[in-house]
Parts: structure tokens; C-alpha cells; sequence
């Protein structure tokens, strides 16, 4: 819950009347108090200047509010005060606070909102009215998600740390393999479906994404609209999952929907849990140009799966992007086709292959 979507004092009337009684009683129990301090003092509480109280503030998404609306409480004090902790022990640097406060911002933002429809989800499917029973249900379930959160962060804290161990830090170079994974027709199903439709079928796919990705050892930065951006430290791994998503694409028995992947290896930049750099770029271009039900490489990928000898050759055809019909490399676990004609932005001399399972 953000402040713009609770009144900004005290007592503030809402439209509605009982329902602005209902959002100061949720804002209450959510915050801990009703509301009563302004920027000012929480400033002058935390020892955080005003000006950089309310810099974080924006970058947390939050709403501006007015200098002398009391629309704070002693927990933004104690935000203030760990804040300036991080900012004490050099974790939260000029340099890094601004991109890590705002991920904070976007990451919460977007979970708050879908925790609070489920909240009224719930609240409905209970039978009860939304004004008298989102309260209860909140007071029930709020300290079990909370700590269920923290239990999450923790595990994927220790996931990550387990990689920088091994080598990878964050900031810095690693060597990986970067896969986007695209839904075929997107546009034209989601004017087909409802907007609850559209969601659950959205959810559907990532979390039999998810479910593979993590089979194979994989992760899912982000997703992008109706595309998923996957690395791997496995070539291998990440090629069999592409394969997978598009023989389950291509399946007419299989409700999952037809997919195109693209997959680079290479070095990335890992910065506030994304990655950058050309071999991403090269990753989003080889997608931009495959077939339905199709997995296009780069060198990188192709070379690396060769030299593990779960590969074949590359094969002699002269290929369109689209229309891998040439002569085919034979070889133990993938095959490889050879585009020859190819015209990827950027990337004039970019060698392609489609990878395909025997």
C-alpha cells in the first residue's frame, strides 16, 4: 500500500465516508499507528536530512506529499534510521543508492498489488462484504505472508551468495548463457481472452517456465510482456530448456503456447539482479528473428556445446532465419543447421545456428 492510496493525515475523509474509516483502520494496522508525524519530524527524529528523506521517498514510488501533512509514522522514523545505517556502513553509496532503492520501489510496488487483490479475493470468496471483512482477513494472513516473504528473500539471498562464492559477483563480469523465450501470437490471443483470462493464462505459462528453469538449474530475471529473459552458467542446460518450451510449443496436445528462443553465451554485466551487455542484446535479436517452435544460437552456444561433445557440427545449408533446410551436423545429443542469411540489427557478421534435438 502506497500513499496514494491512503489518505495523507489522520482522520482524512475518503469518498465514501465509511469506506475512508475502513482505509485509516487498514492504514492503522498496516503501519502499526494512525498516522502523526510530518516530513519534518521524521527528519529531525531519524538525523536523516529533510531533502534526502524525501528523495528516497520518490525513489520508493511513493506519492509527494504536502510539508505539513502529518502523513508519517515512528516506522518511517525507523526506515529513516536503518537507511542511514547502510548509508553509514557504505552499502547504500551515492553510486548505488538511487538503482537499489528504486528496485526496492518497483519490486514492492508490483507485489503489494497483487497481495491486495488477493486480499479481496479472498475477502469475496469467504462470502463476506470487502468493507467488513478485508480487516479480519488482513490481521490473519499479514504476519504469515510477511514472514513467508522473508523465508523466500533469505533462501534466494543464499542462492545468490552461493554464486558469488563460486565466482560471480554482483557488478561485476560472469560468463553465461542468456536466453529470451517469446510467445508466439501474444497479441492476437490476448484480444481473445478476458482480462482475468489474459493473467492466469500469463501465469500459467512463467510457472511452467519457472518449474523447468529450475529443474535445469537456470534462473528467470525478469519477464518482459509476454517474453522471459533466463540465464544459465550451463550452456547445456540452458539449451535443453529452450528445447523443451518450444517441443511443448509445437505440441498440438500440449495447452502450453508456441514459443521462439534465442540463446548468446557470453560475458554479462549482473547488476541489481539483471544483466547487461552485448550478449544479451545478441540473445533479444536472435529471438526477435526465429520461427514459431524455433531455437536459434550464436557462436558461443554453439562452440560450447561441441566442445562438451553433446553437439554435432554445423551444417553446410544455406539457411534463411526462418527456414533451417540445409544439410544437418550429426551428433550425439543436439543438431545443427546453419543460417546463412541472416541480418540481425547491429550485429552484421553475426554467425547463427538453429539447435534442434536429433
Amino acid at each position: 500500500m502506497t500513499p496514494d492510496d491512503v489518505p495523507a493525515a489522520p482522520g482524512g475523509d475518503a469518498p465514501g465516508g465509511s469506506s475512508g474509516a475502513l482505509v485509516d483502520a487498514f492504514e492503522a494496522h498496516l503501519l502499526g499507528t494512525t498516522p502523526h508525524l510530518t516530513q519534518a519530524q521524521v527528519a529531525e527524529a531519524s538525523g536523516v536530512p529533510v531533502e534526502v528523506a524525501r528523495q528516497l521517498w520518490h525513489l520508493l514510488g511513493f506519492a509527494h506529499v504536502p510539508d505539513d501533512e502529518a502523513a508519517f509514522t515512528d516506522a518511517d522514523v525507523r526506515a529513516l534510521r536503518l537507511t542511514r545505517d547502510l548509508v553509514g556502513m557504505g552499502v547504500l553509496s551515492e553510486e548505488r543508492q538511487a538503482g537499489l532503492v528504486r528496485t526496492w520501489g518497483r519490486s514492492f510496488a508490483r507485489l503489494a498489488e497483487w497481495q491486495a487483490t488477493l486480499l479481496a479475493d479472498v475477502a469475496l470468496e469467504s462470502g463476506v462484504d470487502l468493507a467488513d471483512g478485508l480487516l479480519p482477513i488482513a490481521g490473519e494472513l499479514t504476519p504469515r505472508v510477511e514472514e513467508l516473504q522473508s523465508y523466500v528473500w533469505r533462501r534466494h539471498l543464499l542462492s545468490a551468495g552461493s554464486r558469488l562464492l563460486a565466482g560471480s559477483s554482483a557488478g561485476a563480469t560472469s560468463t553465461v548463457a542468456v536466453c529470451f523465450v517469446d510467445i508466439v501470437g501474444y497479441t492476437s490471443r490476448s484480444r481473445e481472452l478476458s482480462d482475468r483470462e489474459l493473467v492466469s493464462w500469463l501465469e500459467d505459462f512463467e510457472s511452467a517456465v519457472l518449474a523447468l528453469t529450475v529443474d535445469r538449474g537456470a534462473r528467470i530475471i525478469k519477464n518482459i510482456g509476454d517474453e522471459l529473459l533466463i540465464v544459465a552458467d550451463s550452456a547445456a542446460a540452458m539449451a535443453d530448456i529452450a528445447l523443451e518450451l518450444t517441443r511443448r510449443g509445437a505440441d498440438p496436445d500440449d495447452d502450453f503456447p508456441a514459443v521462439r528462443a534465442g540463446i548468446a553465451l557470453g560475458d554479462v554485466v549482473t547488476r541489481l539482479g539483471d544483466v547487461f551487455g552485448p550478449t544479451v542484446n545478441i540473445a533479444a535479436r536472435l529471438t526477435s528473428i526465429a520461427r514459431p517452435n524455433t531455437v536459434l544460437v550464436d557462436l558461443g552456444l554453439h562452440d560450447a556445446l561441441e566442445g562438451s561433445g553433446e553437439g554435432s557440427g554445423e551444417g553446410s545449408g544455406e539457411d534463411g532465419a526462418g527456414d533451417p533446410d540445409g544439410s544437418e551436423g550429426q551428433g550425439s545429443s543436439y543438431r545443427f543447421r546453419r543460417l546463412r542469411r541472416v541480418s540481425v540489427k547491429g550485429y552484421s557478421r553475426l554467425k547463427v545456428w538453429a539447435l534442434q534435438l536429433p
